[in-house]
């Protein structure tokens, strides 16, 4: 080949090496835009037909200086990331507007459903601004589907804190994993006319926790701001990595891996070690040369690079690793063979004695680090402060090991699983001696989740009652905190009204026995343990039941203590719809009567088999509680009851219960029977009759004779109808 040949050729191997990289930089199909203004647009993503793969088409806009980049949805595209992308998503705003769930209410709404995108739970945060804010967010946009919420207050400039989101001027709160489309409503609580002055409106929207630090300025400079940054998850398809490696359509390339995302269905693909580039094209991970860099590899004299890797050798006459960190390259030919014997001799047992004692030494410190790092994340500290604070409660529950907890429930088989709930899972074990036990696992654990966890195991660390769930111990050495109690084999009281296959099987004589148990250990919480303890989430799906039908009160993960001698609390409103106090509700003011409020709803299920909220009643009775108040109040109880009811309970018996229904559901917490009240005229209807010591029937109470006398509507039923008519949501 002649020297003019042999420099043309060069020229081109050069020229071709150096396109490669370019190529798998941008990581678009070849032929594709992989650009939108100022953001780089990397396959599966793309903006030209036959660019995308399907889901994750976006469009670039040029009318914009520099052009934007939109997704399907209409919603600017600021950042694509690894397993991620940041968009901007619109602000919810109000001038104290009071409030109103009416159904001409306008609900801001963020939208990705019918895409690969999820909003990240642990990314984004539901924020709300002002001084008066009440901040709801609905799943769907139903009002009925609630997520979460937030309030916030403020009186003046001065009361705020720069840097905090505590309820004053600012409040936050997390969203559910999974969750593609929000909508949020905005709403004060009173009517207001330029009261504050340096907080004109509020404002509600989703953020990415990470850019938004709450300022004072904020309450009226966001007045300027249309949008707000917000995360979404993204995966490709719904299927985990070890079925969609079987299909046809795997995404991830060569030498590259997969890994299942974290906020629901789907996988995504990463390059293998040693590898960098886009791992969903075709030949989109390409081995890293470590030896071009002295700055990625540990050789001080020759290295060598592989597909993914490298090596480490020693020119020809000398010895060694190789390795800067290690032994290097000697020159073999200036040691006598005898210094050579005895230095690799005792070099090699000093050094296994050392690499065994800092194996033994890293290892013990590692599993004392992770302990400590689970115990910590886990409230282990918490803990041991509220126990200590219990004297003797605390040594009744015992602390399981990780591996004792790993055999009770079979690795945590799905097979073991009772049921899952807004905090956890909870698996039926099996211990060693045969004992049935029930698991609950947390979810992965946040500030708020670990509050619950404590505050459940305190709670019932402290109550010993046979109609509330025993505690039996937890174990805390594991990533996430497990909660060990009594197995309670018969199901939910819920699904025994309302289930399929449980519908009018409990008898009234059942249904008397398990509210008076219930009343009892309600009444037990409130005034017979240490500091009273109001459950704050009374409600039948919380009611379990035994083999012979026996009420256990369960899930204390949203109780609080009530310090003796104030009788309330102020606390952020927390509860399950349709059977949350609406005097709680308003005021954020946590008694006892809560809980005498949401045990009426309770009642009022057992008496009509009917559920707390309904969309196939009336609008204006589509709440359990207004509808029951109005049929008792106009005569037509014997309308909604139960048809098995009908027959098998008492006049007497269904008139006394009625009565402390009604009484129970009043609006106002002080016109409502303390819960030892209640349960005393529960039990007095279970004695026979015939008994000589049975006290007499009861008068009605003043508000019952009120609301006779204005033909059978009460004025704390035409309150509760205006202010609750529609809705009232949990927070």
């Amino acid at each position: 080949m002649s020297p003019l040949w042999s420099f043309l050729l060069h020229l081109f191997l050069v020229a071709a090496t150096a396109t490669e990289p370019a190529e798998a930089a941008a990581g678009a199909l070849p032929g594709c835009p992989d650009r939108c203004g100022n953001i780089t647009v990397p396959y599966p993503f793309g903006i030209a037909t036959g660019c995308y793969r399907r889901g994750f088409r976006m469009a670039c806009n040029s009318s914009y200086s520099p052009p934007k980049l939109f997704l399907s949805k209409n919603m600017a595209v600021s950042e694509i990331r690894d397993a991620d992308l940041v968009v901007e998503a619109p602000i919810a705003r109000n001038c104290y507007k009071p409030f109103n769930l009416g159904p001409d209410v306008e609900l801001t709404t963020v939208d990705v459903t019918g895409t690969p995108y999820t909003l990240s739970y642990s990314r984004n945060k539901f924020t709300a601004l002002g001084c008066d804010t009440v901040a709801l967010n609905f799943q769907g946009g139903n009002m009925f589907d609630f997520s979460s919420g937030c309030v916030s207050f403020c009186i003046d400039p001065s009361s705020i804190n720069n840097g905090t989101c505590d309820g004053i001027g600012c409040c936050q709160t997390s969203i559910p994993r999974g969750l593609q489309q929000l909508s949020t409503i905005l709403r004060s609580l009173s009517n207001h006319t330029g009261t504050f002055n340096f907080s004109p409106c509020s404002y509600a929207f989703l953020v990415e926790q990470d850019s938004f630090a709450f300022q004072l300025t904020d309450l009226y400079s966001f007045a300027r701001k249309s949008t707000v940054p917000v995360v979404l998850d993204w995966a490709i398809g719904s299927q985990p990595c070890d079925v969609a490696a079987q299909s046809w359509n795997y995404a991830c390339g060569p030498n590259s891996y997969c890994f299942n995302a974290t906020n629901g269905g789907g996988y995504g693909c990463r390059c293998n070690s040693g590898y960098q580039g886009n791992p969903y094209l075709p030949n989109g991970c390409q081995d890293i040369d470590e030896c071009a860099d002295p700055s990625t590899n540990t050789c001080s004299h020759i290295c060598t690079n592989y597909p993914g890797d490298y090596a480490c050798s020693c020119p020809r006459g000398t010895t060694g690793d190789g390795r800067k960190l290690g032994t290097g390259c000697i020159d073999s030919r200036k040691l006598p063979l005898v210094q050579i014997v005895l230095g690799v001799g005792l070099g090699s047992a000093f050094l296994i004695a050392i690499s065994s004692w800092g194996y033994w030494a890293l290892k013990k410190r590692r599993m004392i680090l992770l302990r400590e790092n689970f115990f910590k994340q886990n409230g282990g500290l918490m803990l041991q402060q509220r126990i200590s604070s219990l004297g003797s409660a605390g040594e009744r529950a015992r602390i399981f090991s990780a591996e004792e907890l790993e055999r009770a429930t079979d690795n945590y088989s799905e097979s073991r699983i009772l049921g899952k709930g807004g905090y956890g899972t909870v698996y039926k074990g099996i211990l060693p001696d045969k004992k049935v036990v029930a698991i609950k696992k947390s979810k992965v654990v946040d500030e708020t989740q670990v509050e619950q966890f404590i505050n459940e195991v305190v709670v019932l660390s402290e109550v010993i009652h046979r109609n509330v769930v025993k505690i039996l111990g937890c174990c805390l050495e594991t990533q996430v905190p497990l909660l060990v109690y009594e197995y309670v084999p018969n199901g939910t009281l819920t699904h025994h009204l309302h289930g399929d296959d449980h519908v009018s099987t409990v008898s009234w004589e059942i249904r008397l026995r398990i509210a008076a148990e219930t009343a009892g250990a309600l009444a037990y919480l409130h005034s017979a343990t240490t500091w009273p303890i109001v459950h704050r989430d009374v409600k039948t799906a919380n009611i379990l039941l035994d083999d012979d039908y026996t009420a256990k009160v369960s899930d204390f993960g949203a109780s609080r203590l009530i310090p003796l001698r104030r009788g309330q609390v102020t606390t952020l409103v927390q509860g399950t719809m349709g059977y949350l106090d609406p005097e709680y509700f308003q005021t954020g003011l946590l008694t006892e009567k809560s809980d005498v409020y949401s045990f009426g709803v309770v009642l009022a299920e057992l008496l009509t088999g009917q559920k707390p909220l309904s969309q196939t009643r009336p609008e204006e009775e589509q709440n359990l509680a207004i509808y029951f108040l109005h049929a008792v109040r106009r005569k037509q109880l014997l309308n909604i009851l139960e048809p098995r009811i009908r027959k098998e309970a008492s006049e007497e018996q269904l008139e006394m219960v009625a009565r402390v229904t009604e009484r129970c559901l009043s609006l106002r917490g002080e016109e409502r029977p303390t819960m030892k009240e209640v349960a005393v005229e529960l039990e007095r209807l279970r004695l026979p009759p015939s008994h000589p010591w049975a006290p007499p029937t009861p008068d009605r109470s003043a508000s019952a004779s009120r609301a006779s006398a204005r033909g059978g509507i009460s004025e704390d039923e035409n309150l509760l109808r205006e202010d609750y008519s529609t809705a009232y949501c949990t927070a």
